[in-house]
Parts: structure tokens; C-alpha cells; sequence
């Protein structure tokens, strides 16, 4: 071969050189590069003259006898991927005088095949409403390429969907594992009525589908649309008080793909949840339910994946307890009472008897039937009273009832449904006839005069009629009433139950100047209707005459509290508010304040009109209150309050400022890397509920090359050093702080940052020669004089005591002298 046929091939060994000794080495080339291409060239010392390859050479790669090593084809990765060769160095004999060395090439990939599918076509089904994004099919297909490198690497898409609904894509595919799963609208949306079918064209690319030059292939998948059978049950009815073994099952539910775990959850909390579910989905009550218990119960169904993840909404299970006639008739009482005027006409209703049942309204175990089975007395004979079989209305069947005959009647009432009888009992009165009514003693109650301001609920007149009736019944109690004079309702009459007295009181406040006399009319009556041919007449009425006097009362306000709404800019002398009030006597009214505490308002005395005298300022007084004061000009001088309330919209007038004292803030020297700290502004004027949206930036363009300020948010910031070449002291640096505002306001703060030594994660400064602060030999003369004093103050003290003790033993001595001896 002539040397001139060769070319470098782009390969090279791991040290990045063409030539060199011989020693292993390893070489990566390209598949598909033109053959006759220069690897290396090895050099061999002498006695060596010539090289031998060997091993996996498949008839490619060469070595000249000076060494050159070289290969005579394109390579191609997917039939060998890496080469295993030996090459020694041989002497003129043919004897190895170097090697053999492991020769290693090392077939890089290029994008040389397309990915191609698996199958041509994919069939798969899916329920409807199955969980988006959970795979119920896959799609695979493979590349010949390396798949470590792009070549391999594949990428998959839905490029068709038919049908395609409002073009809304119903299936989405992982692009990297070629699962394929419902969209969210698709879980929602697919329903087998509609389209029982789809048909979706599915495209795979290599090089991760990132370039124009990849290769692809297409593939379809056939889609089947199954029903969704995680559906609700029907409404159930179980039968009440069964006797039958539990647990009895009455329903079931199934999930959509076997090995789901299912289990109920209660609606309503229970004391015992009469229910249970096994892992087939068989629902079962476990124990005799009782309707009069509880008639119907609610609970949830759910079913979930082995992780215990749900894998659909629960569904609601509805159980209605079936009724049986397990309930006898219950009587209304123990005794119904019912009243009947004599002389009633026959068929005369006296009363509806009600009797009650627990089972089921409106079937055929709550439907009552009733029956008259005794009456005592039986006089002036037997079946007086009738009840109607169903409706229990009770009437009068034979004659007219006398109370001299018989006061009273006892009856006993049968009620009964189906299998039930229950007696019950009914007592019926005789009650007089409504024949007389009701007289006053007198007809002229004369006059009564209060003043205006009596209390509510005072009593001012009583008065007294009286009825012939039997006493202590509807035809002889008495109820008063006003039929003429009081228009307004300031009175009202109570009844003695006991007497038929009757108290006129106060009901509403009187008042001089709107009803100052008042001729007032009263009629008595009774509450039962009088019989017929007897009226009402002039005795049955009776009259007073009410006078209210005079007395002075304060203004009136025309309401308690007035409400005013301003800027807190207004021009001072602005009006903000007015208030009105009356004096019911007619006097004038004087206006004054009361509890201006920051003197920002005054009154006009004559009209009400209130103006502001200083600026105000919402920031100090959000809602600014007083009291004004009406006073009656002459008179008594009278006077009442009412509240103002002036409420204060914000302007922008406060310019931003740090939050807080940032005198701490500290970063450790000498900085190891960029540090930060961190700040945060505020203003005094009312924030939107968004809060402030404050802007920082550095108060000086010469700090820029130091310090930078990033925005954490609305009300924080943070400020970062932009090296870590800072002196150990500490610097005050200028932030400017904007609020947005209308009109915009900013200020320029200081923010103190201390560069110091750090002791544990705090700031360690030594104390110098600080003024207040003495040395160390100040501190040591002090501590010394300190000493001296003490122990000159503790030997005055003990010679002191030694005295003392001596003075002690005398008088000791001395009294021992006086004392007798004891014989």
C-alpha cells in the first residue's frame, strides 16, 4: 500500500497524540467514516523491526511493519461495538521482543438508523372516567443506536386523534416511556354512547425529538371505549327488625379492574355503622335496623389502589329502612279534655281527637281507626257522643246536654291500625252558654292626668266589670279593650285572670305636645262569641278622660350618631358634617362640641354645620370621634348628645421607612464568599389588600461596585456584597425606598452592616480605650481601694464586738455577785 493513501482518521488515542511507544492504549472512532484511515503510529526500539496485530481485526485493521496502524473500512458500531487487538513488536527473526498490548477501539455511535415500532398497530381499551394520567396501554419501539447518546434516545407523540371533539385532545402520552393515558378532559368527557372508539396515529423520533435531522417512525393505535362501571347502586330498602342471620348482603359495587381495595366511610357518625363491604365489593347490613330509630341511612363507597390512593370519587350509597307494624297506637295524653256548651245543637262539633303512630306516615301500618267503647254516665242515656272512624272528629249524636243533668262525660276511645288496639280516654265538659254580658260598675271613669314623661309599664287607671256567667270560663272571663281615643296605641288594658280587673298601663312614652287630652273609650268582652239574640250594649262600655301635662324636655336629637366621610387633605375651614336637633317645646337649639381632643373641628352654634380648623391627619385618627351638644336657648338650658363620627380617607403623605432598628446587623470577617442581609420597609399611610409594593435600590451610585439590593417581595429586600474585600468596621449604607403612591413618595434610610469578628455564630468586638470605659490599670486601683476599705470596715467591726464582749463578762460578773448563794 502507498503511503500517500492514507488520511487521519478522526480517532486518536487517550492521550490525544498520533505517534508514540508501543504500550496498551485505547482509540475511539466513528462508524461510517471512509476507509484507509491513519490510527497511530507506534514506535518500537530496536532490536524490534516490524509489529504483528491480532485478535478481533475482522479483516479491517492493518499495522505497517514501521508501525502505522490503520483500518481498510468503515466501521459500524451496531455489528461490533468495541475491537479487542494485540500488537507486538518483532525482531528480524520473527520473534517478539515488545507485547503483546491490549489494542482497544472503541466504535463511537452516529445517528445512522431510524426507531422503528414494535408493532404496525396497537389495539387497547379504557373505561370511562378512568383516572387521567394513569397508563392503560403502552406503545414501544426501538433504535439500533446507542442508546447512552441522543442517537438512542426516543421520543414519542400523538400526532393524530380521531375522532377529535371540539379539538380537544382526549389522550396524552408519556414522551419517554410511551404510556398512554386519559387527558383530564378525557377522564371527564369520553363516553361510549357518543364514540364507542378512537384511532390515534402515534410518531416516535430519535435524538430525543430535539433536532429537524432525526429519524422517525408512525404507528396506530386503535382505541376501545368500555363502559364505567363504578357507578352508585340503586336505592336500597331493607326491611326493619330482621330476623333473618346477618350479615345480609343488599347491594354491591365493582371498580373497573380487578384487585381494587374497597371500604365505606360513614356520612353521619353513628354510636355502631350497621354496614360493611368486602374486597368482591358485596355490601352488607350487619346488624336489625329499626326505621323508628333512623328511617334512612347515607354512606360513601370507595375504592382504592394497592398504595391506598383512591382511584375514583366515592360513591354515594343510599339504604332506606323498610317499615313493618311493630308500633301499637299512642293516645295524645294520658286525658283529653274537651269543652261543649250546653244547649249545642246535634252533629255540633266539640273537638278533633288526634292519636299518634310511630311506624311510617301514610301507609297502611300508621292508619288509625277510632271508636267510642264506653260512656260514663250513661245518662240521660248511652251514645251521646259520635267519633268519626278515621278523622277522629268528636260530635254530639242524640241531644242538646244540660249542665244541671251531667257536668262532665267520661269516654273511652278504642284506636286501633292494623294489628294494634290501644283505649284511650276522654273527658268532655259542659260549660255554661255564653247569655250575659259583661257590665261595668261604672260608665264615667272621670279624668286622669300624668305628665309626659311617666314611665312605660306604669299602671294609671283600674278598672272593673263583671259577668254572670259561669265564673272561670270562656263566656265569663273578661278582655278590655280601647275602641276609641288611643289612635297612637300608648295604652293597653291587662285582665286579672282571677277578678276580671282590668289595669290600664303605659305602653308608649306620652307626649304633651302631639296628644295632650284624650277622651278614651273601653269595652269589655268576652272571649267565647254570645249566643245568639244577646248584644253588647251601652253597659258593656265605658270612657275616661286622659290629660297629659307639660314637661321640659331636652332637644331631640334627629338621630343618634351621624357619619361623615372626608379626605384627610381637606383645606382647612372645609365643611365636613352636619347635625340637627329639635327641642320639643319649640325653643332654639345652641350647638357646641364635646371631646375634640385634637382641637380639628368647630360647630356653628346656630345651624349644625361642622368645619374642620386644623389639618387632620388619618395616620393619627382613623375615624375621628366627638360629641355634640344641643342646649335649648332659655328655658331650663337643657341639653342632650349625639356622636360624630368622621371617618378619614388616606393620601399618600408618609414616605417609606425601615421597619425596625437594624443596628445588629452584622456579616463575619473576613467574608468567604458573598454575604447578604436581609430588611424590611413600611410606611404609615393605609395599604391596598395587596399591601405595599415598595422599590429599593442603593441611595449612592458610587456603592454599585459593593453593594447590589434584590426585591424579596412587596415589603422585603435583600442586600448582598458583590465581593468579600471589606475592611472590618462598620458601614452605613444609604437605601432609597419608593412606595408607589399617588403621588409617589421615597426616602433614603441608613442601613447599618458591621463587618467583625465571629465568635460562634456571633459578633466578637474587643473593647478599646472607649470614653466612660477605664483601663486596665484604672480597674486594678480600683479593685485594690475596694479591698482596703472592706477590710478596714471588718476590723472596726470585730474590735467593736471584742469590747462589747468584755463589757458583757463584767456585768455577768457583777450580777452573780448580787445573786444569793444557794445553800
Amino acid at each position: 500500500m502507498i503511503r500517500d493513501a492514507f488520511i487521519f482518521t478522526t480517532g486518536f488515542g487517550q492521550e490525544g497524540k498520533f505517534s508514540g511507544p508501543l504500550k496498551p492504549m485505547t482509540f475511539s472512532i466513528f462508524e461510517g467514516q471512509e476507509p484507509s484511515q491513519i490510527i497511530f503510529q507506534f514506535k518500537a526500539n530496536p532490536p524490534a523491526v516490524t509489529f504483528e496485530l491480532s485478535g478481533e481485526t475482522d479483516g479491517i485493521f492493518m499495522i505497517e511493519p514501521d508501525g502505522l496502524l490503520y483500518y481498510t473500512r468503515a466501521l459500524d458500531r451496531e455489528t461490533r461495538a468495541t475491537h479487542h487487538l494485540q500488537l507486538a513488536a518483532l525482531d528480524s527473526h520473527g520473534a517478539t521482543v515488545e507485547g503483546p498490548v491490549p489494542i482497544t477501539i472503541e466504535v463511537k455511535d452516529i445517528n445512522d438508523n431510524k426507531p422503528m415500532f414494535l408493532q404496525s398497530k396497537y389495539e387497547g381499551s379504557v373505561r370511562q372516567n378512568s383516572r387521567p394520567g394513569k397508563p392503560f396501554m403502552y406503545v414501544n419501539a426501538t433504535d439500533l443506536d446507542d442508546p447512552a447518546t441522543p442517537n438512542g434516545q426516543l421520543f414519542y407523540e400523538i400526532v393524530i386523534q380521531l375522532p377529535k371533539i371540539n379539538n380537544v385532545m382526549y389522550f396524552q402520552i408519556n414522551n419517554k416511556t410511551g404510556a398512554i393515558s386519559l387527558t383530564y378532559q378525557g377522564a371527564k368527557e369520553l363516553d361510549p354512547v357518543k364514540n364507542p372508539s378512537y384511532n390515534l396515529v402515534v410518531s416516535v423520533k430519535d435524538m430525543g425529538g430535539q433536532t429537524e435531522n432525526s429519524f422517525s417512525d408512525t404507528t396506530s393505535v386503535d382505541i376501545i371505549v368500555k363502559e364505567n362501571i363504578w357507578k352508585a347502586p340503586d336505592p336500597v330498602e331493607v326491611l326493619e327488625n330482621s330476623t333473618d342471620p346477618h350479615p345480609i348482603k343488599i347491594t354491591q359495587v365493582r371498580w373497573n379492574d380487578p384487585g381494587a381495595q374497597y371500604s365505606l366511610v360513614e356520612k353521619e357518625k353513628l354510636p355502631k355503622f350497621p354496614f360493611s363491604i368486602d374486597q368482591e365489593g358485596d355490601i352488607y347490613v350487619t346488624q336489625p335496623l329499626d326505621r323508628e330509630e333512623k328511617d334512612s341511612h347515607v354512606f360513601y363507597a370507595t375504592a382504592k389502589d394497592d398504595y391506598g390512593k383512591l382511584l375514583a370519587l366515592p360513591l354515594e350509597i343510599h339504604v332506606k329502612v323498610k317499615d313493618i307494624n311493630d308500633n301499637p297506637p299512642t293516645c295524645p295524653s294520658a286525658l283529653t279534655v274537651f269543652e261543649v256548651q250546653e244547649n249545642e245543637v246535634l252533629g255540633s262539633s266539640i273537638g278533633i281527637f288526634t292519636a299518634h303512630d310511630m311506624d311510617e306516615e301514610n301507609t297502611v301500618n300508621s292508619i288509625l281507626k277510632y271508636k267510642i267503647v264506653d260512656q260514663a254516665p250513661k245518662f240521660p242515656s248511652d251514645g251521646l257522643f259520635l267519633i268519626e272512624d278515621y278523622q277522629g272528629k268528636v260530635q254530639l249524636s242524640k241531644q242538646s246536654l244540660k249542665k244541671q243533668d251531667t257536668p262532665q262525660y267520661n269516654l273511652t276511645v278504642e284506636v286501633s291500625d292494623q294489628d294494634f288496639k290501644t283505649l284511650c280516654f276522654l273527658q268532655v265538659n259542659i260549660i255554661d252558654i255564653n247569655d250575659q254580658i259583661p257590665i261595668f260598675e261604672k260608665s264615667d271613669y272621670g279624668n286622669v292626668t300624668l305628665p309626659e314623661d311617666t314611665a312605660i309599664e306604669s299602671i294609671i287607671l283600674t278598672i272593673q266589670a263583671t259577668d254572670a256567667d259561669e265564673p272561670f270560663t270562656g263566656s265569663s272571663k273578661i278582655l278590655y279593650k280601647i275602641v276609641q281615643g288611643d289612635n297612637e296605641e300608648r295604652l293597653v288594658v291587662d285582665t286579672d285572670l282571677q277578678t276580671n280587673a282590668g289595669y290600664v298601663k303605659i305602653k308608649k312614652p306620652l307626649d304633651f305636645e302631639t296628644a295632650p287630652v284624650s277622651n278614651i273609650m273601653l269595652h269589655a268582652e268576652n272571649p267565647e262569641p254570645l249566643v245568639s239574640g244577646v248584644l253588647y250594649n251601652a253597659s258593656s262600655f265605658a270612657s275616661f278622660k286622659l290629660i297629659v301635662t307639660d314637661v321640659n324636655e331636652a332637644p331631640v336629637f334627629s338621630q343618634y350618631l351621624f357619619q361623615e366621610k372626608v379626605s384627610e387633605d381637606v383645606a382647612v375651614g372645609t365643611k365636613v358634617g352636619n347635625v340637627t336637633a329639635r327641642d320639643p317645646e319649640g325653643l332654639a337649639v345652641s350647638y357646641s362640641l364635646r371631646g375634640d381632643k385634637r382641637g380639628w373641628l368647630k360647630i356653628d352654634s346656630v345651624t349644625g354645620d361642622i368645619f374642620s380648623v386644623a389639618p387632620l391627619d388619618r395616620e393619627a385618627e382613623s375615624v375621628y370621634w366627638v360629641q355634640v351638644v344641643a342646649t335649648e336657648v332659655g328655658g331650663s338650658s337643657l341639653s342632650s348628645t349625639a356622636n360624630f363620627h368622621l371617618a378619614l380617607t388616606d393620601v399618600n403623605d408618609n414616605p417609606p421607612r425601615l421597619a425596625k432598628d437594624y443596628t445588629g446587623l452584622f456579616l463575619c470577617h473576613p467574608l468567604s464568599a458573598t454575604g447578604s442581609v436581609i430588611f424590611e420597609a413600611t410606611d404609615d399611610d393605609q395599604q391596598s389588600f395587596r399591601g405595599p409594593q415598595f422599590a429599593f435600590s442603593l441611595g449612592s451610585g458610587s456603592l454599585q461596585n459593593d453593594w447590589e439590593i434584590s426585591k424579596i417581595n412587596g415589603t422585603h429586600a435583600r442586600l448582598s456584597t458583590k465581593h468579600t474585600n471589606f475592611e472590618e468596621r462598620a458601614y452605613e449604607i444609604p437605601i432609597r425606598i419608593g412606595d408607589g403612591g399617588r403621588p409617589p413618595l421615597e426616602a433614603v434610610v441608613s442601613l447599618p452592616v458591621t463587618f467583625c469578628k465571629c465568635v460562634e455564630g456571633s459578633c466578637f468586638r474587643p473593647v478599646g480605650n472607649q470614653e466612660g470605659i477605664p483601663t486596665v490599670g484604672m480597674a486594678v486601683g480600683i479593685l485594690l481601694t475596694t479591698f482596703l476599705v472592706i477590710g478596714i470596715i471588718l476590723t472596726v467591726v470585730f474590735v467593736r464586738m471584742k469590747n462589747d464582749k468584755g463589757k458583757n463578762n463584767v456585768e455577768n460578773a457583777r450580777v452573780s455577785e448580787l445573786r444569793p448563794l444557794s445553800g
